[in-house]
């Protein structure tokens, strides 16, 4: 069964910076994308982020030139370093991982680690 542990999140200040990491576990299968989503109160869950195996990258307009995401394909963890933080970033972020099947699209999700950002 696969397990995505995320860790990092917490409280800063605007301005500040978090570093977010998610870790699966339970597969020896690589993922095709890996990312994050994240789900402010009132709001619909949203990308920020994803990353192929490949290592081409998506990002979201308003984290561009601010947020980095990375893998580690070997130990199927991926990573995301948030920098310059605005309170509208606060929110639930959640790591996703899939794997591209023939017929369809495999998803996985963490649980989900809160980042608030104060101003």
């Amino acid at each position: 069964q696969v397990q995505l542990v995320e860790s990092g999140g917490g409280l800063v200040q605007a301005g500040g910076s978090l570093r977010l990491s998610c870790a699966a576990s339970g597969t020896i299968f690589s993922f095709d994308y890996m990312g994050w989503y994240r789900q402010a109160p009132g709001k619909q869950r949203e990308l920020v982020a994803t990353i192929h195996s490949g290592g081409s990258t998506n990002y979201q307009d308003s984290v561009k030139g601010r947020f980095t995401i990375s893998r580690d394909n070997a130990k199927n963890t991926v990573f995301l370093q948030m920098n310059s933080l605005k309170p509208e970033d606060t929110a639930v972020y959640y790591c996703n991982a899939a794997i591209l099947l023939w017929d369809r699209r495999q998803d996985y999700w963490g649980q989900g680690t809160q980042v608030t950002v104060s101003s």
